[in-house]
């Protein structure tokens, strides 16, 4: 199989971005996250009662695997003699666009957003538990806000950066490596809790998001400044912009969560858009600042979709560059 050179990378990386963009997912059927959800799914009802930990361990190689499996297929068949040079490209940003949603990550803020500003707040804690990981029921109407942009700042790293960081960082083989740590994300958010029955069946998976997150999650501080020094040079600002604070309070309160990559996006925001974030109990990012409203929500979207923009480009030119450079 001849590897992709940087150019064709690149031009990969672009156009799944154009598709995410356009088209948004893809229908379950053939939406290739969704076959590794489901392979995890048969997985995790065949798990035992005992040794699950083990059995988490090989749970999780399995899915490696196969994931890296279907990235490796859709490189072999895109080089195939005879293979359109176009239609490979489109296989190949197909697959890759699988990897990463920023459609996804923000239509939901969008929508949650609409409900909060009609005041239907039932509905919001209807929805809510699906991006958040935290009681509901007693929210009020700022903490349901700082809940969405906590997700969307948050989700920006494992859903967006990430793919694309590994896409990027392997080169030729990006695509399996994009789907190697998809595999291991996915796993993370279906099994990868602290309570049971998944605490020990989840493990391996979620310390591996961990560590497969540690670099990308606080290379976001930069994209989120260099988003919000763009949001701060508009004509007609949406609303009040501090792109040096986002760094401060990167560094203040980045390790203030439970998570050890989870803050720094988090705290970025807060302090990109001067306001303070809270999940009851357990943490406050931006104490300083004044609470969120429903506003910011709009707010955090444009942040991240202009983060997410930084992000592609200059993954895209990365790629370019390290091609010139290692193929003079």
């Amino acid at each position: 199989m001849i590897l992709p050179d940087s150019g064709h990378l690149a031009l990969v990386l672009l156009l799944a971005a154009a598709i995410d963009i356009v088209f948004g997912e893809p229908p379950a059927a053939v939406h290739p996250v969704v076959w590794i959800g489901k392979l995890i799914n048969f997985l995790k009802n065949a798990a035992p009662r005992t040794h699950r930990k083990i059995y988490g361990v090989a749970m999780a190689l399995c899915c490696v695997f196969f994931a890296a499996l279907l990235g490796y297929s859709v490189l072999y068949i895109a080089a195939l003699p005879g293979m359109p040079g176009v239609l490979g490209l489109l296989l190949e940003a197909y697959f890759l666009k699988a990897t990463f949603a920023i459609n996804c990550l923000l239509s939901p803020a969008r929508e949650i957003y609409g409900h909060l500003e009609a005041n239907r707040l039932e509905k919001v804690r209807e929805m809510l538990p699906i991006y958040v990981s935290r009681n509901t029921s007693k929210l009020t109407r700022t903490q349901m806000s700082s809940a969405v942009i906590e997700s969307v700042s948050e989700n920006y790293v494992d859903g967006i950066l990430s793919p694309i960081f590994y896409y990027a960082l392997f080169g030729g083989y990006g695509l399996i490596a994009a789907y190697a740590f998809k595999a291991i994300s996915t796993l993370d958010s279906m099994v990868g809790y602290k309570t049971e029955p998944y605490r020990e069946l989840g493990y391996f998976s979620a310390k591996s998001d961990d560590v497969l997150n540690w670099i990308p999650a606080r290379i976001s501080v930069i994209f989120i400044l260099a988003a919000a020094l763009t949001m701060a040079l508009l004509p007609k600002k949406p609303g009040q912009i501090f792109p040096l604070n986002s760094i401060k309070s990167a560094l203040e309160d980045g390790m203030k969560t439970p998570s050890p990559n989870s803050g720094y996006p988090m705290a970025a925001t807060a302090g990109a858009l001067g306001i303070k974030l809270e999940k009851p109990d357990n943490y406050i990012l931006g104490a300083l600042y004044p609470p969120t409203e429903v506003k910011d929500i709009k707010r955090v979207s444009q942040l991240i979709a202009v983060a997410s923009g930084f992000s592609l480009a200059a993954f895209a030119a990365v790629i370019q560059i390290a091609g010139i450079h290692l193929h003079p």
